[in-house]
């Protein structure tokens, strides 16, 4: 029988001051934005180019289709949709599922990765970089994330998933000069952080609840706008397995519907929804229309 002291004990570090310090860097070259000479229309439009790819890269690859298996895909396109999730360089794709598969285990109390209970502050981007003894280290990742633990495809994404926003950037300087670089990368992965952020702070504190989850998780309309539909996260925490997050016909999900054009071109299958009799058991109002 192992004695106390000799039984090993995971280390957690305390601050993670590479994060803080990538954070810093990115949010001051955001600043540029501000300068005339790194100005252009065609680098704002680049800019909103990558936020659309990307941000639904995070909603659809790294969330509805890694984290939860809400599709069913072909490898050589998850391993297509996982590239492009990793351009909003939120972490390689094993990282973001084992923390965002915690989240879901543990939401709103102990073992939350951001547990809205410690402010709006820590549960936006504090929780990243400060002490956290919630957050999932990397010897931890494959109790979380073991599907993609055992793929060399995902160990190679999370080991060198810098390098493919390193190589967006050059090619957009080739391309476009400092300017698509200021906006195309440091002021769209700025935009696309606090989006992403903000379903972890803002859509566990400000909206409406649809369904009895036991937690904090909102509906919040305007989050869901910015994260392609992302913000009904109330009703995400109630089905986490569905592909749909808007449940209602004003519930604006562009993920979704990006699933469902998936699906119509035979390129997604599996497509996993909540049935009526699961809608009705967890509703705090009156039943949802039929889907």
């Amino acid at each position: 029988m192992a004695t106390q002291a000799s039984t090993p004990q995971l280390q957690r570090p305390a601050r993670d001051y590479p994060i803080a310090i990538g954070l810093a860097i990115i949010h001051l070259g955001a600043l540029g934005i501000f300068v005339p000479a790194f100005f252009s229309w065609s680098a704002v439009i680049v800019a909103l180019a990558l936020y659309i790819v990307t941000g639904m890269g995070i909603t659809l690859a790294y969330h509805r289709l890694l984290t939860h298996r809400s599709l069913v895909v072909a490898k050589p396109v998850e391993y297509a949709l996982t590239v492009i999730g990793i351009l909003a360089l939120q972490g390689g794709p094993i990282e973001w599922v084992a923390q965002h598969r915690a989240h879901h285990a543990n939401t709103d109390r102990d073992g939350d990765p951001h547990d809205s209970h410690r402010g709006m502050p820590w549960a936006h981007f504090e929780w990243l970089f400060r002490t956290n003894k919630d957050r999932v280290t990397p010897a931890e990742r494959a109790r979380w994330a073991p599907d993609l633990v055992k793929d060399p495809f995902y160990r190679l994404a999370d080991k060198y998933n810098l390098l493919v926003t390193i190589a967006l950037g050059l090619a957009l300087l080739a391309l476009g000069g400092w300017s698509w670089v200021v906006w195309g990368v440091f002021a769209r992965l700025v935009f696309t952080y606090h989006c992403t952020w903000l379903v972890n702070s803002a859509s566990h504190a400000v909206g409406y609840q649809s369904f009895r989850t036991g937690d904090r998780s909102t509906n919040n309309w305007w989050v869901a706008v910015l994260t392609f539909g992302e913000g009904w996260h109330n009703n995400h925490h109630a089905f986490p397995f569905s592909a749909r997050h808007g449940m209602r016909w004003f519930e604006f999900d562009p993920t979704y519907w990006t699933i469902k054009l998936m699906s119509w071109l035979q390129v997604a299958r599996n497509v996993k929804l909540p049935t009526r009799e699961m809608v009705d058991r967890l509703a705090v109002r009156k039943p949802l229309p039929s889907q």
